[in-house]
């Protein structure tokens, strides 16, 4: 019986063959020094990726993708990735990312957990680090609109691919989950169950695993015009996080200034919603989805470019002030002309890469605050059913969620001139490093 139990115990822990030797695991966890990430007293900084789906990834049937794309992400020099952990059901509701975590309040698809379990363990082979995000202002993973629904037994209002309903109607009814008691204290129990997890593959608990560099509230929350529901539901939830886990950072997920109210000073308010209980900042660019770039003027590109620097550069501005590193955590562009080709050229996109990589990289002898980049969003292998589909169930998961045309943003494991690009920066870094 030993004999065979140990047999099944290689089998679960080999289901993965590793590109590397020797075995390289994190085993220290992520720390701010000033304006500067440090492992061990060392800096970290990383061009990592958004791999949002990764969790989804780790369920039985996907496993052997999962290694692969952490295997490409490595060779990449892929240290630091973006992951969802919040995913709210039922799995009838449209554009939804399939199968939920949370099919219904607190109830939990286990095989997702053990999903979560196992790239964890992928990870950690790997000498890669997650920014681990547990809610969503969007619904393509359910997110708070799930939550309201719920709370208020309403269905969520859908902005459309093909018009109808706006999005200023989807997120004025989402931003009522800051004032929503009930959809608060499902998320807190949410937040509760993640945090106090225990790794059902390495028996590690994950307020003990180094994998993990932060716990993030949400992807992209925005307040409205209500700041101080806003404010309160950051630093209260930022409180609960540090309360259950004192070992890792948090993080907001914001866009940054962008995000914030309309009403005073909208870089004041971002500052003030980062100073307590938040470890880093974070800014989302989207020079296309903001109409600064226009993919079939490609002579835009210059004053789009223009404009991210100078959003980034607002940001700098405020880290430097505070004293706090920062991550631009999403940013991306289609392919030449917007084509959703997979043979497509990247000329645009790869220009605009180099530039924002830069910013890294030139910034480290003079101590800038930026400190990692996540590009939008790695596809890998991953392909859609056909250019420009819409997302249903059974569909390869790629990087861009169910709500948005597929392969849009994709980043490929064909794209060799954005590979190279990825590569090279990151060889920069751990020169630096």
């Amino acid at each position: 019986m030993k004999k065979i139990f140990l047999i099944l115990m290689a089998a679960i822990f080999n289901q993965c063959t590793t590109a590397h030797d020797p075995y390289i695991a994190p085993d220290a966890f992520v720390k701010v020094e000033g304006n500067q990430f440090t492992i061990k007293d060392k800096p970290y900084r990383f061009i990592g990726t958004n791999f949002w789906y990764g969790m989804h990834l780790g369920l039985a049937q996907n496993r052997a993708r999962l290694c692969r794309e952490l295997d490409h992400l490595q060779k990449l020099g892929c240290t630091n990735l973006r992951i969802m952990v919040g995913s709210e059901g039922p799995a009838t509701e449209k554009y939804r990312v399939q199968p939920p975590l949370m099919t219904e309040p607190g109830i939990y698809d286990e095989r997702l957990l053990e999903g979560l379990d196992f790239l964890l363990v992928e990870m950690r082979k790997r000498g890669i680090y997650g920014v681990l995000v547990l809610g969503n202002f969007w619904h393509w993973s359910g997110g708070f609109a799930q939550y309201l629904a719920w709370a208020k037994n309403k269905p969520i209002p859908y902005p459309s691919l093909k018009g109808g309903i706006s999005w200023a109607v989807y997120m004025d009814f989402t931003f009522k989950f800051y004032g929503n008691l009930q959809a608060k204290t499902w998320f807190r129990k949410h937040i509760r169950k993640i945090i106090g997890r225990q790794n059902s593959i390495s028996g590690l608990a994950y307020t003990k695993d180094p994998t993990i560099m932060s716990w993030q509230l949400a992807n992209e929350p925005k307040c409205g015009i209500r700041v101080h529901n806003y404010r309160r539901w950051i630093r209260n939830t930022a409180r609960l996080i540090k309360n259950l886990d004192p070992n890792h950072l948090v993080s907001t997920g914001s866009e940054g200034i962008m995000s914030e109210s309309l009403l005073g000073n909208r870089a004041k308010n971002y500052r003030k919603n980062h100073e307590v209980g938040i470890d880093y900042l974070t800014a989302h660019i989207w020079i296309q989805n903001w109409g600064w770039y226009q993919p079939k003027k490609p002579s835009s590109i210059d004053s789009a470019q223009q404009k991210a620097l100078a959003y980034l550069g607002k940001h700098l501005d405020i880290a430097k002030t505070m004293n706090k590193p920062l991550v631009l955590e999403e940013f991306g562009i289609a392919r030449d002309l917007e084509s959703y080709e997979l043979t497509a050229p990247t000329l645009q996109r790869d220009q605009y890469y180099t530039l924002m990589f830069e910013q890294l990289t030139k910034g480290i002898s003079k101590a800038s605050s930026l400190q990692g980049i996540n590009f939008w969003a790695w596809a890998g292998e991953g392909r859609p059913s056909a250019p420009k589909s819409i997302y249903t169930s059974g569909d390869d998961l790629i990087g861009d969620p169910p709500h948005e045309y597929q392969g849009w943003y994709s980043v490929y494991n064909t794209d060799v001139s954005t590979l190279e690009l990825i590569k090279k920066y990151n060889k920069h870094l751990i020169s630096y490093n």
